[in-house]
């Protein structure tokens, strides 16, 4: 099988055609009724074993596509397979099922934790859901998965405002871990802690993908820590992807003008090693009054005539490398 380039095995996960539209009701002045283009025509594939960078500006729906991926928000079009099943069909016992396989780490590790709860019963809660009938090995797994991420036994029956925020997302990652899930998705998961402790999470991360074997879609908005993070990157734009490569194809080479202008904001300690820092011209577009042509056409410094006429496609310029611009081309 053959995606972005690549010839591999069957993926772990793969998208088509996907679309999110969120629709606002009508004023007392107007019927009419905005449409927010959050995801438009996603096309993506997650590999076994692989992590999948995604980033890009707030706003841009990286947030929404990974809500869509856990179903917790419904497509408007396109098709997202989990090891070759379309996850629209599944209902009761098959999407429980998929649950279990497809966990989400959030980005406030407070606000994501139930603060009426102890950690334990926070980590306990999945195994609760999923495995009721086995509550003799709750206590031996959350044990276990405790001392994965870090944390001691004692710290079981504490509560989440008695934890630090990097020990908070621990107890997170832990929640996620507990039922053994092949792919994780991690929205913006260091966004909210300092550097020093963005750094033990991120390894941690990291140990545990090799120690389990886990997928990650890592979602994040510095591109910085998701070259530390990611296999391959895909860059979004206003619900678009414009740009997929691997890691350090991306990151050395980049092709897309606002992947250049992400990577020239990235604060580097050699500066002769840093790129010159691209300023955009005009501010983000507004998703539900979208500009014809390329999305990125009004920011752009290298725009051209025919760059406000048509819609730019992903299109191969190298191995793995592909790009949404016509300047390019």
């Amino acid at each position: 099988m053959e995606i972005w380039g690549l010839t591999m095995a069957e993926p772990l996960l793969e998208i088509e055609g996907l679309r999110k539209y969120f629709y606002s009701p009508g004023s007392l002045l107007s019927r009419n009724r905005s449409v927010v283009r959050a995801v438009e025509d996603i096309r993506i594939a997650i590999l076994r074993g692989e992590t999948l960078g995604l980033v890009g500006e707030s706003g841009c729906g990286k947030s929404t596509l990974g809500r869509l991926i856990m179903r917790l928000e419904e497509p408007s079009a396109g098709s997202i397979r989990f090891s070759g099943e379309d996850i629209r069909s599944f209902r009761t016992k098959a999407l429980k099922g998929y649950r279990r396989q497809v966990q989400m780490i959030f980005q406030d590790p407070y606000s994501s934790l139930n603060p009426r709860q102890t950690a334990g019963a926070i980590i306990a809660e999945p195994l609760m859901i999923h495995h009721p009938w086995d509550r003799g090995r709750h206590r031996e797994r959350i044990a276990e998965i405790m001392a994965v991420v870090g944390l001691s036994g004692e710290q079981l029956k504490r509560y989440p405002h008695e934890f630090s925020g990097g020990q908070r997302q621990r107890i997170g990652i832990a929640r996620a871990l507990v039922l053994h899930p092949e792919l994780i998705v991690a929205d913006e998961p260091v966004s909210s802690l300092d550097v020093s402790i963005q750094a033990q999470i991120l390894n941690l991360m990291k140990r545990l993908q090799k120690e389990y074997g886990l997928t990650y879609l890592f979602i994040a908005h510095d591109l910085g820590v998701v070259r530390h993070m990611s296999d391959r990157i895909a860059v979004m734009y206003l619900g678009r992807i414009v740009e997929i490569a691997p890691a350090g194809e991306i990151c050395d080479h980049p092709l897309h003008p606002y992947t250049q202008a992400l990577l020239s904001a990235i604060l580097v300690l050699d500066p002769s090693a840093r790129l010159r820092r691209m300023h955009l011209q005009s501010e983000i577009s507004s998703p539900t009054d979208p500009l014809a042509g390329c999305p990125f056409h009004a920011r752009c410094p290298k725009k051209e005539d025919h760059c406000q006429r048509a819609m730019p496609v992903l299109t191969e310029v190298g191995r793995g490398h592909w790009v949404a611009c016509r300047q390019v081309l």
